[in-house]
């Protein structure tokens, strides 16, 4: 059966390629060669185009694309009261893909004072959105756990935060400021972008954990009730949905391994409206998992890969879903990419007719699928 609310049947994370033009902008202010304002005038005009493109291909959930971000989170959580943008040279992260390894040090943050909300962040970018769309209109930012993850307890200054129970209060706190605000701005598609609850399926993900101070078997917990004091607020008639992700970056990724050890708390626990679950190759694991996926939730299936031009055919995305099906019912699945196309600036190795492509792709199966 179609569905007219969110998540829809045909679905899609959020981050899209950016076009050339507005690198290009980016690159010039960056320079100083044009101000704020006229870079926000060329992101306006390449809003504008990927929103028509999405809503050529058929997608009833629209994005901006991410257009307006170098990352998928951390341009939202330096806007954190709170969190101050630093440089760590001795933090590297690896990422893997089929040629090798990627090492790069990524902009970080550490805790310097009392986490709270200053202002809704990206409710300007949200309502431009909304105003360019009949469609629905869908926000995407990080969820709270993704300001912990990378520097645990180590990066949250002790003299602001000498017990960890305030942290988590102050944290939960102004994400739910966050959302009732949203939704006062109209926004009724919510996703809460999170790379913890995948990599912490992986053991040297647990390791890391273990390593920087916190509890490597029951992170995940402490995070979903983290999530959990985050919605309280969450108005009624919003959708929230999470995306769990093991890296995305130039077409690369950091961790591997299937959802077991989270599902039972994860779909028992977490009270979101959906989940987009990475299950585009074997880093993934199986379908069982999802046997916990209680009734009234839905899950959607990121059988789509955004990481490689290759095609999917329908035939092989339909097989997939009855496999799924299996395990949980068919009316609480949609389809989706595993991932966004464009994670952080840089994108990854695809044409832009390539997402297009892949896109079309997920619309035509879903309406084939479930009508």
């Amino acid at each position: 059966m179609k569905r007219t609310n969110p998540p829809f049947r045909a679905d899609h994370v959020g981050s899209l390629l950016r076009p050339p033009e507005l690198l290009q902008a980016r690159d010039r202010f960056k320079n100083k060669e044009i101000t704020a304002a006229e870079l926000r005038t060329i992101e306006d005009t390449a809003i504008r185009a990927v929103v028509k493109m999405q809503e050529d291909v058929g997608l009833q959930g629209i994005t901006d694309g991410e257009f307006r971000r170098s990352s998928w989170h951390m341009d939202f959580l330096y806007q954190l009261g709170g969190a101050t943008k630093v440089q760590d040279e001795n933090l590297k992260v690896q990422f893997h893909n089929e040629k090798g390894d990627i090492e790069f040090t990524p902009a970080s943050l550490r805790v310097t004072g009392k986490v709270e909300l200053k202002k809704t962040i990206f409710g300007d970018d949200f309502t431009f959105l909304k105003s360019v769309t009949k469609r629905t209109p869908k926000l995407t930012i990080p969820s709270p756990s993704m300001i912990h993850y990378r520097g645990g307890r180590a990066a949250i200054d002790e003299t602001v935060y000498p017990d960890m129970k305030d942290f988590w209060r102050d944290l939960s706190a102004a994400y739910a400021d966050e959302i009732e605000n949203l939704g006062k701005l109209g926004c009724t598609y919510l996703q809460l972008d999170d790379t913890s609850l995948a990599y912490l399926n992986d053991p040297t993900q647990r390791d890391h954990i273990a390593h920087i101070g916190g509890d490597a078997e029951h992170q995940h917990e402490v995070y979903i009730d983290l999530i959990n004091a985050a919605l309280v607020k969450k108005p009624a008639g919003m959708t929230v949905c999470t995306h769990l992700c093991r890296g995305n970056f130039r077409s690369s990724w950091v961790a591997a391994g299937g959802y077991d050890h989270v599902a039972d708390a994860l779909f028992g626990r977490l009270n979101v409206d959906g989940f987009f679950l990475e299950y585009d190759d074997e880093r993934s694991g199986g379908f069982e998992p999802l046997r916990f996926v209680p009734k009234g939730k839905m899950v959607i299936l990121g059988l789509v890969t955004s990481k490689r031009a290759d095609m999917e055919t329908k035939d092989f995305l339909k097989r997939r879903i009855d496999e799924a099906a299996k395990f949980v019912p068919l009316d609480q699945i949609c389809l989706s990419p595993q991932c966004g196309f464009s994670s952080t600036v840089e994108g990854n190795a695809l044409t832009m007719e390539d997402q297009t492509n892949k896109l079309r792709l997920i619309v035509e199966t879903a309406e084939e699928v479930w009508g």
